[in-house]
């Protein structure tokens, strides 16, 4: 089976000490990427940490497709216990950082401990040094990468780094990379920012030497020639679908379609778009480029989920409101949705949807904890009562744009997600939107075969998550595709993602976590849910309480 080589670099903050450990075994085992980083975390963190103590272990790993030049593989994971869920959560970020990570040579990289002054953990082929940096308290992630370009001549796609939000550890902080990609869901920026780093940089010339098969020129060819929509429009080009289906969270979750749709879709993104945008060794080029001269506002995006959360969710129908959000909470180094979703709720407390300046005001808040934004920066899980609105979450992580309540299948794959109410975790909308061809489609309604379609899809996103393989690659993999570039049989494949999935499952236990945070603020609203979740237990063999046995946990 393909897999990342290397050895574990291990990095004491507290000690300012780094060394190499032999995890051979580990990563011929769980490939690389989400598969490494749940398996060391697993392992090496205590059940009890908390997710902003010394105790909390952050890994950065790649995969093996990160030596390739196959289209959607410029990605890299990221794993710690996450300040938001209080479970073990892995997130990934596109850009270009993913290669000069692989060029380091190490199979992946820890962070332990916290360090007593604000740092760099300058990473390379031939060891760790440390550079104290006092004078970049609070400054902003543009300012970060500008002054590691000018002092250090590393690019903007060698750093991941944190803005005042990490700093000041907003539970749904990011890790930027490239400036505007995101370590974007959970909290990860907090857990550096606890560590007291401000930045880490990767270079090197020892990327490792992995054969990946001939084959990947294949799927590139397909992905450079093929006519997407998401090339011109990147996510958001669903958004007039979602809404013709009742499907657009609007006003706080309030409502399911929104007036000002025309203002926020993919043809008002498509109109600001003014170049092409990509990952590294990536030519689908679905990202968004966009700006507006006029009123001075650049930024990359929004894709589908921030257009929600700051858009149709805040009722905000100009799109050059919605980039300028995007651009803020790249600034300060926020989760863009949760971001906007918690300002909804703030905004539907104090009925004040659509008032963009406040929105902007509050973003600049949260992420500097002053005024009602040190409230906000706890997420709506823990603020909710305080607001007097409804919980929007799952394990305290606020909903994506995709609607449970008309995907049926996707509000159960919310429920049980060990990350809370991510759309990501298993893609499961993208088969009960009517866009898929019919041997794949699932009616919307209903859960009737979804358990198991669900515990396929969230195994199969584990294993991109190891390869490390975008997950807009769909149109373009098949099992046989994976493969050949993986050499191993498909459902040996998939056990790799299943292993994944349950030993988080067995982490979040530990930290007591059960069938009783698999729960839905709609559930009721979704007859056959609690049979559902029966049938996806026992599809996945674990309890019916949403435990996994000692006997069940994978190793």
């Amino acid at each position: 089976m393909l897999h990342s080589t290397g050895p574990l670099l291990s990095v004491n903050l507290s000690s300012r000490q780094a060394d190499t450990e032999d995890v051979s075994e580990v990563l011929e085992s769980f490939i690389g990427g989400r598969g490494v980083g749940t398996k060391l975390v697993h392992d090496r963190t205590p059940f009890d940490a908390d997710p902003l103590g010394p105790e909390n272990r952050l890994v950065f790993s790649t995969g093996p497709m990160q030596v390739s030049n196959m289209s959607f593989t410029g990605r890299i994971n990221a794993t710690a216990v996450s300040p938001l869920t209080d479970g073990l959560l892995s997130s990934n970020a596109g850009g270009f950082m993913s290669r000069h990570l692989a060029d380091t040579g190490y199979g992946a990289i820890e962070l332990t401990g916290e360090s007593d002054d604000l740092v760099i953990v300058h990473v390379r082929d031939d060891g760790v040094t440390f550079e104290e940096v006092p004078d970049l308290a609070g400054a902003t992630v543009p300012e970060t990468c500008t002054y590691i370009e000018d002092e250090h001549g590393l690019e903007s796609e060698h750093v991941a780094c944190i803005g005042p939000a990490g700093e000041n550890q907003v539970r749904f902080a990011s890790i930027m990379t490239t400036e505007e990609r995101a370590f974007g869901r959970g909290g990860l920026g907090a857990v550096l920012g606890s560590k007291n780093v401000k930045a880490l940089t990767f270079d090197g010339d020892s990327r490792p030497d992995i054969d990946v098969p001939a084959g990947q020129m294949e799927i590139h060819r397909e992905a450079a020639t093929d006519d997407h929509i998401m090339k011109e429009q990147g996510t958001v080009s669903v958004m007039d679908l979602a809404n013709e289906m009742n499907g657009l969270p609007s006003y706080y979750f309030s409502e399911q379609s929104f007036e000002g749709v025309e203002g926020i879709n993919g043809d008002a993104v498509a109109e600001k778009k003014y170049k092409k945008g990509t990952c590294s060794a990536c030519a689908f080029a679905c990202k968004l480029p966009t700006r507006d001269e006029a009123r001075g506002v650049e930024t990359e995006g929004p894709e589908f989920e921030v257009a929600m959360a700051f858009g149709s969710n805040s009722g905000v129908d100009d799109i050059v409101d919605v980039m300028k959000s995007n651009q803020l909470c790249d600034d300060y180094g926020l989760d863009a949705i949760s971001a906007g979703n918690t300002i909804a709720a703030y905004l539907a407390a104090n009925d004040e949807f659509g008032n963009e300046e406040l929105v902007w005001d509050l973003v600049e808040q949260i992420a500097h904890r002053e005024g009602v934004g040190d409230e906000l920066a706890e997420g709506i899980g823990r603020i909710h009562d305080d607001l007097g609105v409804d919980n929007w979450s799952v394990k305290n992580m606020d909903f994506a744009a995709h609607e449970g309540r008309i995907l049926h299948g996707q509000g159960l794959s919310y429920a049980v997600s060990n990350r809370g109410a991510d759309h990501m975790y298993a893609t499961f909308y993208s088969v009960e939107y009517p866009l898929v061809p019919d041997d794949e489609a699932m009616a919307p309604e209903g859960f009737d075969g979804k358990a198991q379609r669900l515990v396929e899809r969230e195994n199969l996103m584990a294993l991109n998550d190891s390869g490390v393989v975008c997950k807009f690659s769909r149109d373009y993999m098949s099992p046989e595709r994976y493969e050949m570039l993986f050499g191993a049989d498909f459902e040996e494949l998939l056990d790799v993602g299943s292993r994944v999935v349950t030993l988080e499952r067995h982490f979040n236990n530990q930290r007591g976590l059960d069938r009783n945070d698999d729960r839905l603020p709609y559930e009721d609203q979704l007859p056959g849910f609690e049979d559902a979740l029966d049938a996806y237990y026992d599809a996945r063999g674990w309890q019916q309480d949403g435990t996994v046995s000692a006997v069940a946990q994978s190793d």
